[in-house]
């Protein structure tokens, strides 16, 4: 699948809402951006660098750096066009269970739509920074529920599930026997539409499974106006193109100077 582009990425990402095992660091740079999460997962902690570390690529110029690389965003312009806002973004780091925890951490099935109020289409990118395989815990993705729409999203009763607004979707509304693990080798990426539903489970191995997740969206997506749930997006910033209608306010940092 890491060779689909092109046409042939349009279609396939058209019908199953995802694609996965795109090459997007060489050996290299994928050495360096572990080194610097490692860095900063030493300064703060495990626990803090679980799900704490939210739109880095505000603060830190290596963040911004990955998440404007040229093969990341390639594929994305093919899908979205060549003018992208990055929406919002977020490390997501999977630690092996001890048995001494009380919890194990998860992620329940859900859309990411369902959070962002963004009118248009939204993409997100998983970034593997360490392997992500089955036994340490890789993303599921049902492939071609991006179709179904918007599912309802109930409060999860089993504890552990990293997703801060703690819902999911009931397994009633789709299909869980047709799951397909998205594997990825670090510094390979996955892309999955806003209204796909995915999920991942525990971290059973004795490794670490760390990912950067970035949303990105064209610039002529918009905000939904929703008085009874406003939402902000202080974090956006421009990474390809022109900001053309200018439906979201640019937020890049001074230092940005390499736009494509």
């Amino acid at each position: 699948m890491s060779g689909l582009e092109g046409q042939e990425l349009v279609e396939f990402f058209d019908v199953n809402g995802y694609v996965s095992g795109l090459n997007v660091l060489d050996e290299k740079e994928t050495l360096e951006v572990r080194a610097n999460f490692d860095k900063v997962q030493n300064e703060i902690g495990e626990e803090n660098a679980t799900y704490s570390l939210h739109n880095k690529h505000l603060t830190d110029e290596w963040v911004l750096r990955l998440a404007t690389h040229p093969n990341m965003l390639k594929p994305l312009k093919t899908l979205l066009g060549p003018n992208l806002f990055l929406l919002d973004s977020r490390f997501i780091c999977k630690y092996p269970v001890s048995a001494a925890e009380e919890k194990e951490a998860f992620v329940a099935w859900h859309q990411d739509v369902r959070y962002w109020g963004v009118e248009g289409d939204v993409i997100s990118v998983w970034m593997a920074i360490d392997d992500a395989d089955v036994e340490n815990a890789c993303m599921f993705v049902i492939p071609g529920t991006h179709k179904s729409g918007l599912l309802e999203h109930v409060s999860e009763t089993k504890e552990g599930n990293l997703l801060t607004s703690n819902q999911s979707i009931p397994e009633q509304l789709f299909d869980a026997t047709q799951a397909v693990p998205c594997p990825l080798k670090a510094g390979q990426m996955s892309l999955h539409h806003g209204h796909l539903v995915h999920g991942s489970g525990t971290n059973r191995s004795p490794r670490r499974r760390c990912g950067y997740v970035i949303r990105y969206v064209s610039t002529t997506a918009k905000p939904i106006e929703d008085p009874d749930r406003p939402r902000s997006f202080p974090a956006t910033v421009l990474v390809s193109g022109v900001n053309e209608p200018e439906n979201f306010e640019d937020h890049s940092p001074d230092w940005f100077s390499w736009r494509s």
